[in-house]
């Protein structure tokens, strides 16, 4: 991601449907190193292998730090099926982190929490607005327009396509 703006007023130039996956980690016990720093560093490993694989379904990923102790990346995916197939992929980095951390769970008595939640945006259902900002959310993920190309409110940005 450049961190040069991109002047003026851009929307995402998303129009299908959209998979937003946020997930995150919250530190309960700071001493408890051993409980969370591999929860913190599996996280970087899955974004590097989804990166390189062009038809892994990631679009783009932000990393974020929210209220305190607290640590989240929000993801843009092609499809939730493609979410689904990493999440179940046996040759994947993120099986055995998961077990790794369940493991972890059931012996660690609450140091490190895990959160996350998944969106299936239907087309339309979507809207955005970047005003000199660098590619950032889902403009990143799938590029920016013109506002005037979609829209020049959000109303008309956010308008359900019924068939």
């Amino acid at each position: 991601m450049g961190v040069r703006p991109i002047e003026g007023r851009m929307t995402a130039e998303a129009e299908g449907e959209v998979t937003v996956f946020l997930i995150g980690m919250r530190v309960n016990r700071f001493r408890a190193l051993r409980s969370w720093w591999p929860v913190f560093t599996a996280m970087p490993r899955m974004l590097r292998e989804l990166s390189r694989d062009a038809e892994s379904g990631l679009l783009a990923h932000q990393v974020l730090v929210g209220p305190p102790r607290m640590l989240y990346v929000v993801q843009y995916w092609s499809s939730h099926e493609k979410l689904l197939e990493y999440a179940a992929a046996q040759d994947a980095e993120h099986r055995p982190a998961w077990a790794a951390f369940n493991r972890r769970m059931r012996e660690g008595k609450g140091k490190v929490g895990l959160w996350h939640e998944t969106y299936v945006v239907p087309a339309g259902a979507h809207e955005a607005i970047y005003y000199n900002m660098p590619a950032f959310g889902l403009g990143k993920a799938t590029g920016v327009v013109p506002v005037g190309r979609r829209g020049d409110r959000a109303a008309d940005r956010l308008s359900l396509k019924r068939a």
